[in-house]
């Protein structure tokens, strides 16, 4: 991993990474961008949106791009990634040399109950619970793949976990 300032949150839809990365980047005194909610602001429309009128690789395309923006940026900060963003391996690999990537792991009961209905989540139908156990068993392998450190999230608040990547991310020189 070349030296850098960002950040990378990974991890399934429901493991916190939008809540984590927003108290991590304020307790570091860096900026955060929510992957999904950056695409939405520049596309004008939202993730289900553009899963119904470009299909999901068309969704992936943009997510691509955004990916690649934020991490070309000399300013330091934290970035959410869509859960499925590790599923192209361009990304996958822009995230391992330009971020220090961190994986948020659940069990799929506390993804369930994270989740609920699934507003707002386009690959979610009326089973989340056989829904998520597929996603979840197709992507943790590139999970594990893009990560350079995984953190159990079960059982723990959005702050604790920020507290706990705090003491394991193995900051650059230029970060704080």
């Amino acid at each position: 991993m070349e030296s850098t300032p960002h950040v990378a949150l990974i991890g399934m839809m429901g493991s916190g990474k939008t809540t984590v990365g927003f108290w991590l980047a304020q307790s570091e005194g860096l900026r955060f961008v929510d992957l999904d909610a950056a695409i939405e602001e520049r596309q004008g429309r939202s993730v289900p949106e553009i899963f119904e009128a470009d299909g999901e690789n068309g969704f992936r395309d943009i997510e691509q791009s955004e990916l690649a923006a934020c991490l070309a940026s000399p300013q330091p900060m934290v970035v959410a990634c869509g859960g499925g963003a590790v599923l192209r391996a361009e990304n996958r690999e822009l995230l391992r040399h330009r971020a220090w990537v961190c994986w948020l792991r659940a069990t799929i009961e506390t993804l369930v109950q994270r989740v609920r209905a699934g507003e707002n989540r386009p690959l979610l139908g009326d089973d989340p619970m056989a829904d998520l156990t597929a996603i979840s068993a197709a992507r943790s392998g590139l999970y594990a793949e893009t990560a350079h450190r995984v953190i159990d999230v079960d059982g723990m608040e959005a702050q604790q976990v920020a507290n706990q990547i705090r003491r394991v991310w193995p900051r650059p020189v230029s970060a704080r």
